[in-house]
């Protein structure tokens, strides 16, 4: 793996580390059918086993032990009490159940040795000699234990395991939290890490968290919903990606969207549509090079999130001049009577909604910290308190560099920006070391940096992809039901084409192709108004189109 495009990499443990998957199965097996039968005695319905395909795979692979017990219980229709973390194993709680479960998978351990699958220990060692950091993220309340138990665990930098979550209250997978967290631990950004990961709950968690690459391990003949999951990348065993240079596959330069219109690149496309591998043991996901036309169907509703800047309207000197010209906003009048649209922006959402002035749109200002419109309304309560924080480090921005020619400092409601697009090359340096002063001395900031310009925000972990899932979950969005697609130009949008990559589409606005994690790129902000018009007058035919 290449140093420059990822940093680290973040392992489960079960099944991708371990060979301790079939034991976890064996003490659900054990604790669920002890208790149907159970339950069949005191006159309930009549007892059906649990097995590894209906039940384990669906309902508890990758979850959090308690999850991972009312998750099955609900399908079949059982209601438990939830109980106390402290209950005993006989106890007919959810946590009771799930403690029984706990000690007879304890036991499953101690009888045996833990095995490993000598593919991982070698691609960890090799990422190692790379320079790349290394650590685990598990469900598991028994990770430390299993890496001890096989002499591992100095082979990880960090873990992140269900004591962890628990004392920190993380969420589960699904959601991203401990591989968020893990890569927070080695001071990695998510987008600079890699996820592997063998069940469909933690695929999903690497690409909600935002991570660069989310490898699959289909040990369960389940490459289909891995890569419905999410997964950039399936293989049935790490060592089938030896040789192969994944950074150029990721980062590749993005399709343009008006050729896919009419046809698929014969480069990438099998004549079935299906993408071309390097390698009968990987499958690439093929969400990447969906058609256009196909994206649009009529399954499934449409919603677009479009940034402004640059997409809307054309970059600009000054921010100031980035004004919406009245036939971008007559086009987006008339997108939005057909599909829902939001507007993300850097700037401050009060800003962006006057320069849009359509009151009907959803927006999302400096960077998702503000969202505002359809009924939805949420500022991040962590950020309120930065308010004087912003106040002062503009005032320290102005004084040092406001004399500087050609230099604009931008406050917003929980960000200050310094543009320096019009200034000349020489004083970029003197403009970065102040930057960076500011950055030494308050540990709470972060730097964000957009086109020719620098922005210092609050350290939380909360960016454009963040806020479009929020956005999302808020509306009862769905990736099963709606087709979601983000329009943008800037690096500020790849945290947005990383959670929907392989899941929506991705669509940069660039002069020229380049590495981007979107799907597709169009030229300008005048082909952004060209596909609304098409998008809008394909939506009035019969057809494929919604």
């Amino acid at each position: 793996m290449n140093k420059e495009i990822f940093e680290g990499a973040v392992f489960d443990l079960d099944g991708v580390i371990t060979k301790t998957a079939r034991l976890h199965f064996q003490a659900w097996k054990s604790m669920f059918d002890s208790y149907l039968k159970l339950a069949e005695r005191r006159g309930g319905e009549k007892f059906k086993e649990f097995t590894h395909e209906d039940d384990y795979l669906p309902f508890v692979d990758g979850k959090p032990r308690y999850e991972g017990v009312k998750s099955f219980l609900k399908s079949r229709q059982i209601d438990l009490p939830f109980g106390e973390v402290s209950d005993t194993p006989d106890k007919e709680t959810v946590c009771g159940l799930g403690n029984k479960k706990n000690a007879e998978f304890v036991q499953y351990l101690r009888a045996g040795k833990t095995e490993v699958y000598p593919s991982t220990i070698k691609l960890v060692k090799k990422l190692k000699e790379q320079g790349l950091r290394v650590g685990v993220a598990s469900s598991s309340k028994n990770c430390s234990d299993i890496l001890n138990y096989a002499d591992i665990s100095d082979l990880f930098e960090t873990v992140v395991d269900g004591k962890v979550s628990a004392a920190l209250d993380l969420k589960g997978k699904p959601e991203g939290d401990i591989f968020v967290k893990a890569a927070s631990n080695m001071n990695i950004e998510p987008s600079r890490s890699i996820v592997v990961e063998d069940a469909t709950s933690g695929v999903a968690a690497g690409r909600n968290g935002g991570f660069g690459l989310v490898i699959g391990i289909a040990r369960k003949n389940n490459t289909g919903d891995l890569l419905e999951a999410g997964a950039d990348i399936v293989v049935s065993d790490l060592e089938d990606m030896e040789g192969l240079e994944m950074e150029k596959f990721l980062l590749k330069q993005p399709s343009y969207l008006f050729d896919f219109w009419n046809k698929a690149p014969d480069k990438i496309l099998t004549e079935k549509g299906e993408i071309k591998s390097p390698s009968d043991k990987l499958v690439f996901n093929p969400l990447f090079f969906k058609k256009a036309k196909t994206f649009f169907s009529k399954e499934k509703k449409t919603v677009f999130f479009l940034d402004y800047d640059g997409t809307l309207t054309p970059i600009v000197d000054k921010p100031s001049m980035a004004v919406l010209s009245p036939e971008m906003k007559e086009t987006l009048r008339a997108l939005n009577k057909t599909f829902r649209v939001a507007i993300v922006s850097g700037r401050s959402r009060e800003d962006v909604e006057n320069l849009v002035g359509i009151k009907e749109l959803l927006y999302a200002g400096n960077h998702g910290f503000d969202i505002k419109g359809r009924d939805l309304e949420l500022v991040m309560p962590q950020v309120q308190k930065f308010t004087p924080l912003i106040e002062k480090i503009t005032e320290r921005l102005n004084l040092k560099l406001s004399s500087i020619e050609g230099v604009i400092i931008e406050k917003k409601k929980f960000s200050a920006a310094v543009h320096y697009r019009l200034a000349d090359k020489k004083d970029l340096p003197f403009i970065r070391q102040e930057v960076d002063a500011i950055l030494s001395g308050e540990t709470s900031l972060r730097l964000m940096k957009g086109k020719k310009v620098f922005e210092l925000l609050p350290e939380i972990d909360w960016d454009k992809g963040k806020a479009l899932m929020w956005i999302m979950k808020a509306l009862n969005i769905s990736w099963e039901t709606h087709n979601v697609i983000y329009i943008g130009d800037d690096t500020t949008d790849e945290n947005a084409f990383r959670i929907l990559r392989t899941r929506g589409a991705g669509i940069l606005v660039s002069s020229e192709p380049k590495a981007s994690f979107a799907d597709f790129f169009i030229n300008t902000t005048d082909e952004v108004k060209k596909l609304f018009e098409t998008i809008i007058a394909e939506r009035q035919k019969p057809g494929e189109m919604v």
